[in-house]
């Protein structure tokens, strides 16, 4: 099995930390002289980069948090000028505010690190026709996998999302041995390639590399069957790097966590107390390597594990499970992170509506599906059919612009949904994970 950066992935446990103890004290330094957020926190904890001289002293940092970027919208997290960032990605937020992340060239190289690792983990190489099915923009997956495809030389097919009857088309005729999307599109593509009347034996397809989106080893030995391929789970935040910085290899038992950039550390959510190695708790990274937006011990609000035996594959980097669910609220559709509050937001500007509405998540042809039932004050729901049509195609459309999500929005008689005297219930999820 093909391991991409040798020194690093199968470096002993006393050289990591040693070079994870000097990387972290130039982080610190540079945050606290170029990030006046970080300054004015290290400054409140009686702290300076002169405390912070190994792993020992992490604890003693503040933690930072997504309200944390957004309250900083946009620039005000990065550490160099803006004439060093070469490229800017943002992901949807709860008021509407997007959480903005700059890149500098290092940062794109190191991007193209870890994307290459990543891919090499699942067996791609310089010989390999990649098909990347994650959306291009400001969503980091197209770009991220795209990266690490030309990297390692592998022939890349920047097709995008949707469009499927010409990704199937394509798959064939191009002859794609890796497929890049979320898990749920590649059951769609299954069920469409079956469809199509193409015979499985006629495309190349060997291996998936599938992330964005949580997934269970039931949905991952569905896609294995139904493509024949292996898949493999990858794991990124756009606040950290994007995809790139865990990933499983072909033994498939955790995703390899890239330590060198990426420094996990696991928490009570509750009492954010570092639990010992092996506890479930939340998943915190600090960035040591990131030059444009470096990140100190970022709340990521994922469930896990680590693991730091070293793994039938050679590597020796710390491994997390699967993650089991997350300690907010947040929804990931299609791979879009979604708040119910960011709903709320707009339902709240229209005066057609009333602050009552309830996000139904479900699982339909292995696609995510969501939809919105909204109560409608009553002197509009008199209205005409083509009145009460007018004002769902408004309100979807308000949505989508807002969410960059695709739904359906259904109006309702007011008094319709369940009221609560606690907290009100805003979402079902129907999907089984």
């Amino acid at each position: 099995m093909e391991i991409w950066n040798r020194h690093f992935e199968c470096m002993d446990r006393d050289g990591m930390s040693h070079f994870q103890s000097t990387r972290l004290r130039e982080t610190v330094e540079r945050v606290y002289f170029n990030v006046p957020y970080y300054r004015n926190k290290m400054q409140e904890a009686g702290l300076g980069p002169e405390k912070i001289n190994s792993l020992d002293d992490l604890h003693k940092l503040p933690f930072t948090t997504k309200q944390d970027l957004r309250d900083n919208y946009p620039y005000g997290l990065f550490a160099v000028p803006m004439s060093e960032i070469v490229r800017i990605h943002a992901s949807s937020g709860t008021t509407g505010k997007a959480t903005v992340v700059g890149y500098t060239r290092n940062d794109i190289s190191t991007w193209s690190e870890v994307m290459a690792r990543t891919l090499s983990c699942a067996g791609a190489t310089r010989n390999d026709f990649m098909q990347i099915a994650y959306g291009y923009g400001l969503f980091t997956g197209g770009l991220g996998l795209h990266y690490g495809g030309e990297k390692i030389g592998a022939s890349v097919i920047p097709i995008s999302g949707g469009n499927t009857m010409r990704q199937i088309q394509l798959m064939r005729d191009f002859g794609s041995t890796v497929l890049a999307c979320t898990p749920s599109y590649a059951l769609f593509l299954a069920e469409a390639i079956e469809e199509s009347g193409i015979k499985r034996e006629e495309l190349k397809l060997r291996v998936g590399v599938f992330g964005a989106e949580p997934w269970t080893e039931e949905m991952r030995r569905e896609i294995e069957s139904k493509l024949k391929i292996k898949a493999i789970d990858i794991y990124g935040l756009s606040e950290i790097i994007g995809p790139g910085v865990a990933s499983e290899c072909m033994e498939q038992c955790g995703l390899h966590i890239n330590e060198d950039h990426f420094l996990p550390e696991i928490i009570d959510p509750d009492t954010l107390e570092v639990l010992p190695a092996g506890s479930l708790g939340e998943l915190v990274f600090t960035t040591i390597t990131k030059e444009g937006l470096p990140l100190i011990r970022y709340r990521t609000r994922d469930l896990t594990r680590l693991k730091y035996e070293k793994c039938k594959c050679g590597r020796t980097l710390v491994r997390m499970e699967k993650c089991l669910g997350r300690s907010d609220d947040m929804l990931i559709i299609r791979g879009v992170n979604l708040f119910p509050s960011q709903v709320e937001s707009v339902l709240l500007e229209m005066e057609e509506t009333k602050p009552h509405y309830m996000l139904i998540v479900d699982r339909i042809n292995n696609l995510d599906t969501l939809e919105l039932k909204v109560e409608v004050e009553e002197d509009y729901f008199q209205d005409r059919i083509s009145e009460l049509q007018s004002l769902r195609d408004k309100i979807q459309s308000a949505l989508e612009s807002a969410t960059g999500i695709g739904l359906k929005v259904t109006l309702v008689e007011p008094k319709t949904i369940q009221r609560s005297e606690g907290k009100s219930q805003r979402v079902i999820d129907n999907r089984k994970f």
